[in-house]
C-alpha cells in the first residue's frame, strides 16, 4: 500500500501499491507520474521553492517557500491523488494533517 502524509511543510509518499507486479502496476505509475510532474513544474517556477528526496518506494517533498504557484500545484497533486484513492482504496491511503 502507498501511504501519503500531507502536512503544511512537507508531503511524504511511502510504499508500493501492490496492485500488480512491478513494471505493470498502474497505481504506482500514476502516483509516481503525478508526484514527479508536480516537482518538475514547481522547479520550473522556482528551483528553491522545494527540496525533495527520492528512493525506491519513498518520496519526500519539503516546501521551502510557500508561493501561490507551489500551493496550487501541490493542491492539484493532492486532489488527483485523492481521486486515485477513491478508485484504489486498497492500494492508496492519504492522511492530511494540514
Amino acid at each position: 500500500m502507498i501511504k501519503i502524509n500531507v502536512k503544511k511543510d512537507n508531503i511524504t509518499i511511502k510504499g508500493h501499491a501492490g496492485y500488480s507486479e512491478q513494471g505493470f502496476d498502474i497505481v504506482c505509475a500514476s502516483v509516481s507520474t503525478l508526484a514527479i510532474s508536480t516537482i518538475n513544474a514547481i522547479i520550473r517556477f522556482d528551483e528553491n521553492a522545494i527540496k525533495y528526496e527520492e528512493k525506491d518506494g519513498y518520496l519526500k517533498i519539503d516546501i521551502l517557500k510557500h508561493t501561490k504557484e507551489t500551493a496550487v500545484l501541490l493542491e492539484n497533486m493532492v486532489d488527483l491523488l485523492k481521486e486515485l484513492e477513491k478508485q484504489y482504496n486498497k492500494n492508496i491511503k492519504i492522511n492530511e494533517e494540514v
